[in-house]
């Protein structure tokens, strides 16, 4: 009986519900309480779902970052290499107009490395003596001369360049045609020696060989003057710069001799 009692009143209560709604009140106070257990129980959850989206998403963002560095890395280096491509291939247009307003046969050689000498400013070159040069011969890159051939081995050759203290090169003035010889210092500079001190120079006036000496063509780019001192003495004390990328040049011209000097005369004592 009790249990048909209650069914009969659970029932009336449905159908009661169902037609007047009487019960929407309290479902909505319900949910109202309810709704902080309900979050409460969802929490856990939440916490566990969002922490694996937010290590999901950092380690994608990661490997992203990762991919997008090496991609940078490497178009840094494409980049580097074009622009050291292209300046090499400036460097080689600039040496070939070079041999072409020599008008002489040239050798076009690169410089390995500096001489094992501490004490000397020379270097070698990968051409030698089956490339056909000698001993003597002027060496020159894009903007003048840099030194001379001092040794030459068969598949290699050593340069003494213009700095080197044991060096020396016949000049002239471009301006005024005044002839001198240049020594250099071992310090990156040049000097122009014996010359009096009334010489017609100045700063900023170019030098070229002079082409005396019968081993360097004349016309080829050498120094600048820097400095010209009177006052020391008799002599003038002349400072000039290369004109020449003598430490940094890496592609240079072997220069040949439009002619060989002829030989020196006989002696007295050898009539």
């Amino acid at each position: 009986m009790r249990l048909f009692l209650f069914v009969a009143v659970c029932l009336v209560l449905l159908v009661a519900d169902l037609r007047f709604r009487y019960l929407d009140v309290m479902r909505n106070a319900l949910s109202v309480i309810t709704y902080p257990l309900q979050m409460a129980a969802a929490t856990p959850a939440d916490v566990v779902r969002n922490a694996a989206r937010y290590f999901g998403t950092l380690i994608d963002v990661q490997l992203e970052n990762a991919e997008l560095r090496r991609h940078q890395l490497g178009a840094g280096e494409r980049l580097l290499r074009f622009e050291q491509l292209e300046q090499e291939n400036t460097r080689l247009r600039e040496l070939l107009q070079m041999s072409q307003r020599v008008g002489v046969k040239s050798i076009a050689a690169e410089i390995l490395y500096n001489a094992p000498d501490p004490f000397a400013r020379k270097v070698i070159l990968d051409r030698g003596a089956q490339q056909g040069v000698e001993a003597g011969l002027a060496v020159v890159d894009a903007q003048g001369v840099i030194g001379q051939v001092s040794r030459v081995h068969p598949i290699q050759s050593e340069v003494t360049l213009l700095t080197d203290r044991e060096q020396a090169i016949p000049v002239s003035v471009v301006r005024n045609g005044v002839r001198g010889v240049l020594y250099g210092n071992g310090r990156g500079t040049l000097e122009m020696r014996h010359a009096l001190a009334d010489v017609d120079l100045q700063p900023g006036d170019q030098l070229v060989t002079s082409g005396l000496d019968g081993v360097f063509v004349p016309g080829l780019p050498v120094a600048t003057v820097l400095s010209v001192d009177r006052d020391a003495d008799a002599f003038a004390r002349i400072e000039c710069a290369p004109l020449a990328a003598i430490e940094r040049s890496v592609h240079v011209l072997v220069i040949g001799r439009a002619a060989y000097p002829p030989p020196p005369p006989e002696t007295g004592e050898g009539r």
